[in-house]
């Protein structure tokens, strides 16, 4: 396996395991960095137009996309290194702490735990406080059954939009793949929605999200339904109210969680002022109880793990199949040129031997 390829395993592994010791800090983290910057861009570009939506996030997602390849490149200072050698260990050392930056599944679980545990305790007031930090929904609207289903199905959409989708980029593009995908999903969670100021201004960032997330949703749902505790339960109400979901990516995702957990999702919702009255998954379920927080929340945990074997794997045997392409052309090239070596002396040898 080529050096680069080995230094992304690494470095994956590492920053996954770093999420897991050390969650998203409160204070100055990458990506609410890059949401100011995107803010402060958006506060120049914006007019009530696709045209300068789309510039806003080409210059935005494109931006940290180039940056990024840029400090890869200059920690690599040109060709490849083994993973053993210093190049090779700044490589490592990017990777991981990018992957560590764009993963949010640690805090992903400690939210929705949060939630839980309050709702448990039949606190309504402060799981309406803590629910807007896993997603946009009006708490006010919301008793508690309903705020548990809001929880299950953030946890759900976000197991692909806080890790598998960024993992499955990352094994793309490596850390230049990484960031390209977090800031994409940071742009839609900022302009991406129907709102009166964003309907246009942010139809191109909606758009790139649902692009670039449509890979780690399948893949999202596909571990899903191997890691959840009914899989058959999975795969029907994946291949039957997957497509049902108004987003193309969420839909899998929550259909496919809903089956595993024998659960419910969908429905009404109030969002940004608006109420939606969404198509129901895994309808003839039961709906979602508060103990069902946990059990999405270590389901997603399982799902997370078995992306990152994925990914880093699908990667090391790229790395490896390319490796080896390219010994067996070095070693026919070699041949070849043994060949001609032989040739040519055979030809000389005759030319000065006797008429």
């Amino acid at each position: 396996m080529r050096g680069e390829h080995a230094g992304y395993v690494y470095g994956a592994a590492l920053g996954f395991l770093g999420d897991l010791i050390a969650a998203d800090p409160r204070r100055g983290h990458p990506v609410a960095a890059f949401g100011r910057a995107a803010g402060a861009v958006e506060r120049r570009l914006w007019r009530d137009h696709r045209g300068y939506g789309a510039a806003h996030a080409v210059l935005c997602a494109g931006g940290a996309a180039a940056g990024a390849a840029l400090l890869q490149r200059a920690v690599r200072g040109g060709a490849p290194a083994g993973p053993l050698s210093l190049r090779g260990g700044a490589g490592i050392a990017l990777t991981a702490a990018t992957v560590w930056a764009v993963l949010g599944g640690t805090s992903l679980g400690r939210e929705a735990r949060a939630v839980g545990g309050v709702l448990t305790a039949g606190d309504l007031d402060v799981a309406r406080e803590r629910l807007p930090h896993l997603c946009g929904r009006d708490p006010q609207a919301l008793d508690g059954p309903q705020m548990a289903r809001a929880v299950v199905e953030s946890v759900a959409e976000n197991t692909s939009d806080a890790v598998v989708g960024a993992l499955v980029w990352g094994a793309l593009g490596g850390v230049p793949g990484l960031v390209a995908f977090r800031a994409v999903n940071t742009l839609d969670a900022m302009v991406g929605h129907k709102s009166p100021r964003y309907r246009r201004f942010g139809w191109a960032a909606a758009r790139l999200d649902d692009l670039a997330g449509w890979p780690g949703s399948r893949l999202t749902a596909a571990l899903t339904v191997l890691a959840g505790p009914d899989r058959r339960g999975a795969l029907r109400a994946w291949r039957a109210d997957g497509g049902a979901h108004p987003s193309p990516n969420a839909g899998p995702v929550e259909a496919s969680f809903a089956g595993a957990l024998g659960v419910r999702l969908g429905g009404r919702l109030a969002y940004g002022g608006r109420v939606e009255d969404r198509p129901v998954l895994n309808g003839a379920a039961p709906p979602v109880a508060v103990p069902d927080i946990e059990r999405a929340v270590r389901l997603s945990r399982r799902v997370n793990v078995l992306a990152l074997v994925t990914t880093v794997a699908a990667r090391a045997a790229v790395g490896a199949a390319r490796t080896a392409v390219a010994r067996r052309a070095v070693a026919a090239a070699a041949r070849g040129a043994g060949g001609r070596g032989r040739v040519v002396g055979s030809v000389r040898g005759r030319e000065a031997g006797p008429v």
